[in-house]
């Protein structure tokens, strides 16, 4: 979440910063309800000085001489009761402009880095490189890898709709076992570049979803469980960041590593007509997720880090990608800044989001009360989070089937995969 004291001494900043985004965010009513807390703390800060005052002349004028019962110490005692009496007015209202101006603050995304382009929409992002041009086949007879899956008998969606509803898939077979191959393919890899494997909780806490962004902004996009206060995963940068809300870490234990593989759940909420078919948009999928923690001044670098560790495993796996900076308005909500890798499909002829790397800076430190304290230095400090996806496997598993074709109508496996795997061919 934003700073309130960052709102409070640089409105003019924030609000223009904040109208570069997507949508509509207004940060006047917080600076009046600001204003009206401020004021009520200041009156009661004096109220209260006042009460610690009458307080102290009592005893003291009784020890000179005064009667207890005479008209000024009853003076006294009236005025403290009155004085206490306000300050138990003032309190409640504090806290209630409190809790309005926290959800109010809750509501508002991230402030754009200074170096994330401005632009109003996805046709503004800046593409940034390209790799694996010469690995691109100019091959019209490419069938989609819902097709080509549900040929070879490896993808089943009329069963899985059977099972649960539309966008959920049935991973058959060969199918099941690319899946497998490749969540511990991207899982060593990641390892092997010093991430410490995590497994999470699936089920995740209103809090942990508030504390990484996901509440309230993204309630309808969420699956809630509903007798209890647990929602299904969306993505594991939720429970991993998590593992840390309210911390203090030593700071010479930063930066923080780490990689997970959970399953991934949401609605796609307002998506629906767009993707319908395949393995791009759907309700479960399995992703591998890397989460950084780390000191404020390493943030930039390591997200550049970040972005190459994602990347090197579709070189690995030679698909064709390019990396995509997001302008201000294609932001997600917790994101400063973000690269997105995008994988080539080449029976739609588009590159794809396959991993999306973000540096959060402090905003989910705040929100989560995630700090680091430094020796020899008083108090503490927010951390800086960053994720990325390392990558998600079904799209992954959709850029091989189509990439790896073969005009018999079989799909190669990539080479560093078929140790994984067990095979050359499906």
């Amino acid at each position: 979440m934003l700073d309130i004291k960052q709102i409070r001494e640089n409105p003019q900043v924030v609000q223009a910063r904040l109208n570069t985004r997507s949508g509509n965010y207004d940060i006047q009513q917080i600076l009046e309800l600001d204003q009206q807390q401020r004021e009520l703390e200041l009156k009661r800060n004096q109220l209260q000085a006042r009460s610690n005052e009458i307080a102290k002349l009592i005893p003291e004028k009784i020890k000179a001489g005064s009667d207890p019962k005479g008209e000024e110490i009853q003076a006294l005692r009236t005025e403290g009761s009155s004085v206490k009496a306000n300050i138990s007015t003032i309190e409640p209202q504090e806290k209630e402009l409190s809790t309005q101006i926290n959800e109010l603050i809750l509501a508002l995304p991230n402030l754009p880095s200074d170096s994330t382009p401005i632009g109003k929409s996805e046709e503004e992002n800046v593409e940034v490189r390209r790799w694996g041009d010469d690995y691109i086949k100019d091959n019209p007879k490419i069938l989609p890898h819902w097709e080509i899956g549900e040929k070879l008998g490896i993808l089943n969606f009329e069963r899985a709709v059977k099972v649960a509803q539309s966008r959920f898939v049935t991973l058959m077979g060969a199918g099941a076992a690319l899946e497998r191959a490749l969540i511990q393919f991207m899982l060593t890899r990641q390892i092997a570049a010093g991430y410490v494997e995590v497994i999470p909780p699936f089920l995740i806490n209103t809090e942990s979803m508030t504390a990484t962004g996901q509440l309230p902004k993204f309630t309808e996009e969420s699956f809630k469980c509903g007798e209890d206060d647990l929602w299904l995963a969306p993505t594991a940068e939720v429970p991993v960041t998590n593992l840390y809300r309210g911390d203090i870490i030593d700071a010479a234990n930063l930066p923080i590593y780490h990689c997970a593989y959970t399953p991934c759940f949401r609605r796609e909420a307002g998506s629906y007509g767009r993707d319908m078919r395949g393995l791009i948009r759907l309700h479960q999928f399995n992703k591998i997720e890397l989460v950084k923690l780390v000191h404020p001044s390493t943030s930039s670098t390591e997200l550049e880090k970040l972005l190459l560790n994602a990347e090197a495993i579709l070189q690995e796996l030679q698909l064709p990608y390019r990396v995509v900076e997001l302008c201000t308005g294609d932001l997600g909500f917790s994101a400063a800044k973000t690269y997105d890798l995008e994988v080539w499909l080449p029976s739609s002829g588009k590159y794809r989001e396959i991993s999306s790397c973000s540096n959060f800076l402090d905003f989910q430190a705040r929100r989560g009360q995630i700090r680091f304290k430094e020796s020899g230095k008083k108090g503490t400090q927010l951390v800086h989070t960053l994720n990325g996806s390392g990558l998600a496997v079904g799209r992954t598993m959709a850029a091989i089937l189509e990439n790896y074709q073969l005009e018999d109508g079989t799909v190669r496996i990539p080479e560093a995969l078929q140790p994984y795997l067990g095979r050359a061919i499906l």
